[in-house]
């Protein structure tokens, strides 16, 4: 019997099975969300004001309660005036930011943002992607290396074409691949020279503290590397506690120079009295400070730090010495970026899904879904039990593997 005859007979045993698990999404499991169960406890309804005696369960404090603004300064590296603490999550922070641009233009612009474009790395973050496909922003790719995207691509684009309005970066352990920047990548994007000169940087710092390994990376501060060659306002950095606290009840954060802070306040006082306040003091009184923040993320990765590991087990023991197929062995994040012979993914997507294990859709992780060479699958390896992620990538590295053969055979 050959190989693809014995992985064949093998993806129809499994998909006999009648299995049923889902790894389309980066969520955290519900073991990680015990973890902060605490939080419910530590604000009543006569313990509800800040350190000034104001009633939080009551409208206003746009920008956030001072106590929370004063948390994300430390995790954000900047100071409290310079941070708005919003709602439960960070993506309708951006949203907001962008669709403020397109209506209304940005300091430094000359209005509203018509025709723009924005440059995203690849493979990248659908949910961003998303956001300027509904703002009608259009999206140029731009290759993610090891340490971000291609910046002799980067720096070409931005200075010949002023409508390319900005870029898309989650900067430590990237969406999906794990890459890390670094401080040569940051400096260069504080500093190049950009025919727009309303230029914004959406530094979406989703994974600051979720580390996998002992080893914690480090990326440099971007708005100050910003500030130091003169262009404060090109950086917008965006945090939440999703994946830190309760995935559906965090806090979100976005960090600015004084007058992106002002510009967004404006706007949002015609479309808010104030966030959340009460959950914006829980989370403060339960992490109380970074440090609080960083012991807490041990535990998630005491959890999570298996399931990535048997994924790395899995991949090799199937593909190593191949050719098949190359994989990311990030040091943090939520996610493996799988790389398989050109023309692969979709069908191996589709078998998953048939014998019972759902992933993120091929070509996901490109601006319009559409991924040129077919080959990119983005793993998520959080929500399953280790069980349950062993059986579901025995079940993918069988397809992959089948139909990497079947296309090698023509």
């Amino acid at each position: 019997m050959s190989d693809l005859d014995a992985l064949s007979a093998a993806y129809q045993n499994l998909k006999s099975r009648n299995q049923n698990i889902d790894m389309t999404r980066g969520k955290p499991a519900a073991a990680q969300l015990d973890l902060a169960a605490a939080m419910f406890e530590l604000v009543g309804n006569d313990d509800c004001k800040g350190a000034d005696g104001t009633d939080y369960r009551n409208y206003g404090i746009l920008a956030g309660i001072p106590e929370a603004r004063a948390l994300f300064a430390e995790l954000m590296e900047t100071t409290p005036d310079l941070v708005i603490a919003g709602g439960n999550g960070s993506l309708q922070m951006m949203y907001d930011v962008l669709q403020g641009a397109v209506v209304f233009g940005v300091p430094g612009g000359d209005g509203p943002w018509r025709d723009a474009k924005f440059l995203c790395p690849v493979p990248g973050y659908d949910r961003h992607f998303a956001i300027c496909e509904r703002l009608g922003i259009g999206m140029i790719p731009v290759e993610m290396n090891d340490d971000g995207p291609d910046m002799d691509a980067v720096e070409a684009l931005v200075a010949e074409d002023a409508s390319i309005k900005g870029i898309w970066c989650v900067p430590k352990y990237s969406n999906p691949t794990g890459a890390v920047y670094s401080d040569a990548v940051v400096d260069r994007l504080a500093a190049m020279t950009c025919a727009a000169p309303d230029f914004r940087i959406m530094w979406d710092n989703a994974y600051v503290v979720h580390h996998l390994t002992g080893e914690i990376a480090a990326v440099k501060n971007i708005q100050k590397a910003a500030e130091a060659v003169g262009n404060p306002d090109r950086i917008l950095t965006f945090v939440s506690t999703s994946k830190i606290s309760l995935a559906g009840a965090g806090v979100a954060a976005m960090a600015a120079s004084k007058v992106n802070v002002e510009d967004a306040l404006e706007r949002m006082f015609y479309s808010s009295i104030g966030p959340d306040k009460i959950n914006q003091l829980r989370h403060v009184r339960f992490f109380k400070n970074k440090a609080g923040i960083e012991a807490h993320m041990l535990k998630h990765a005491a959890i999570i730090g298996p399931k990535f590991a048997a994924v790395e087990k899995a991949m090799s023991k199937a593909f190593d010495g191949t050719g098949l197929a190359t994989w990311t062995k990030p040091a943090g994040g939520y996610f493996v970026s799988v790389d398989l012979m050109d023309g692969c993914a979709a069908e191996t997507v589709k078998l998953c899904a048939d014998a019972g294990v759902k992933l993120t859709a091929s070509g996901a992780c490109f601006p319009y879904g559409n991924d040129p060479r077919d080959r990119n699958i983005r793993l998520a390896p959080t929500m399953p039990t280790v069980d349950e992620l062993e059986r579901a990538m025995e079940v993918f590295c069988t397809t992959a593997k089948m139909v990497c053969l079947r296309k090698a055979a023509g």
